[in-house]
């Protein structure tokens, strides 16, 4: 059998496995050493699997990932997230449909030092859904805007899964995350004038006003001191050259730390439980990035990827209609596994495509985060929506209802970056020079 009839069967079977519930890791690596025994001998294939897992797993440009983890829980433990949106509030309380506005607004500066989606969703769930229920909000309406604002968090930097696709690609992950910024404000905006639109739209989304906030617009800027500072820290010695990514994370959580030690909330018992979930969510990515690079290994000698990228570069079809359907893929797999999960199977496949295309490798791989974020939203699975739901105990169905304006205004940013990509890639051009 030819390496290719292998490749295509590995794949196959890689869907197989999926479909039946393994998991995403163990069915990477059982078809990866499968696969590569067939196509070389089985020998050789334990060999790769031994010496894969250590030189994965050892890979300096990784050791961003649990200090950037690390920092997003300790911020989160030293409840940074109500501040944010209590500081927010303060300038939006008087528009129509402002507390959802301000959700989301505070979810994006929240997800600039966490950079995670999962962590600023749930976030925001805690703090901003029970102040909008308080004000008789529509209950879908509300969870949505938790739900949206939530994504923000891992396109904006610091992100873990641009710095996985940095990782995964070999591209500068300092400019995969300075990538991120101008998309991240340009998302922001949109869902933010989305969410007033629709109470603008639907009056009994918010049928009270907001009460005026205790604080002062001073008082709101002294609350979230440490948000410009802990970001304009970790990004700025990035996009200055001062830092390197790793440097930066780990400037970033010391700073974080020393937040929740200066406002005095940062509990010993805080700082453990932060610890030990950065050690579980860092331990699943390490797997994933291990068996992502077997899987790879494995496609890379059937030559799927190479076979593939030469059959659709020669097709008499224009560039960005290619793209537009790999970016739908992208979408559709959002709506049913988890971002990282998709990221380490489909980057091996596709990156090679889009690089023969021509495209920029960190144009790419910002819009595949925004493709992956929107999927993650939508029926039938919507990990985010799920996460909202279970959260604030509303009924997923409404909550499901809630997100489908906001998914239009996603899908507005998405094709503005397509057609113009220097929103991504003016600012890491900039660092070049």
């Amino acid at each position: 059998m030819s390496p290719e009839w292998i490749g295509i069967l590995g794949l196959i079977v890689m869907v197989v496995l999926l479909l039946l519930r393994v998991p995403v890791g163990v069915a990477m690596i059982a078809v990866g050493i499968v696969g590569f025994a067939l196509i070389t001998n089985p020998r050789a294939a334990l060999s790769r699997l031994g010496s894969d897992a250590f030189f994965g797993a050892s890979l300096y440009s990784l050791s961003v990932i649990p200090l950037f983890v690390l920092m997003g829980l300790l911020l989160a433990s030293a409840q940074l997230g109500a501040d944010v949106y209590k500081a927010i509030d303060v300038f939006l309380w008087k528009l129509r449909g402002g507390l959802g506005v301000a959700t989301i607004g505070a979810a994006a500066m929240f997800g600039a030092v966490s950079g995670s989606a999962v962590a600023s969703a749930t976030t925001m769930s805690v703090v901003a859904v029970p102040e909008m229920r308080r004000f008789d909000y529509d209950p879908g309406y509300a969870a949505a805007t938790a739900a949206v604002g939530g994504t923000l968090g891992a396109l904006i930097p610091p992100s873990a899964v641009l710095v996985l696709y940095g990782v995964l690609t070999e591209e500068p992950i300092g400019q995969v995350l300075i990538g991120g910024i101008i998309p991240g404000i340009l998302c922001t905006l949109i869902l933010m004038g989305i969410a007033h639109l629709v109470v603008l739209a639907r009056p009994h989304y918010a049928p009270r006003p907001a009460e005026k906030p205790d604080l002062t617009r001073w008082g709101a800027v002294r609350l979230v001191w440490a948000v410009p500072v802990i970001f304009g820290i970790s990004m700025g010695g990035i996009y200055l050259g001062i830092f390197t990514p790793t440097e930066a994370g780990g400037a970033g959580a010391f700073l974080s730390l020393l937040y929740g030690v200066i406002t005095r909330r940062m509990t010993w018992q805080a700082f453990m439980g932060a610890l030990t979930r950065t050690i579980r969510t860092t331990s699943f990515i390490f797997m994933l990035v291990i068996a992502g690079q077997i899987f790879g290994f494995f496609l890379t000698n059937s030559r799927i990827p190479i076979e593939l990228g030469e059959w659709i570069t020669s097709l008499e079809i224009a560039p960005w209609l290619i793209v537009t359907v790999v970016f739908v893929v992208y979408f559709i797999l959002g709506a049913l596994m988890d971002e990282i999960a998709i990221l380490v199977i489909m980057t091996p496949i596709m990156y090679p495509v889009i690089i023969a295309l021509g495209y920029s490798g960190v144009w790419f791989g910002v819009l595949t985060i925004m493709m992956l974020l929107t999927g993650l939203l939508m029926p039938p699975v919507g990990l985010i929506t799920f996460v909202v739901a279970g959260v604030t105990r509303i009924p997923l169905g409404d909550v499901f209802r809630g997100i489908f304006p906001f998914v239009g205004g996603l899908a507005v940013a998405i094709m503005l970056v397509i057609f113009f990509p220097g929103l991504v890639t003016w600012l890491p051009d900039l660092m070049v020079r």
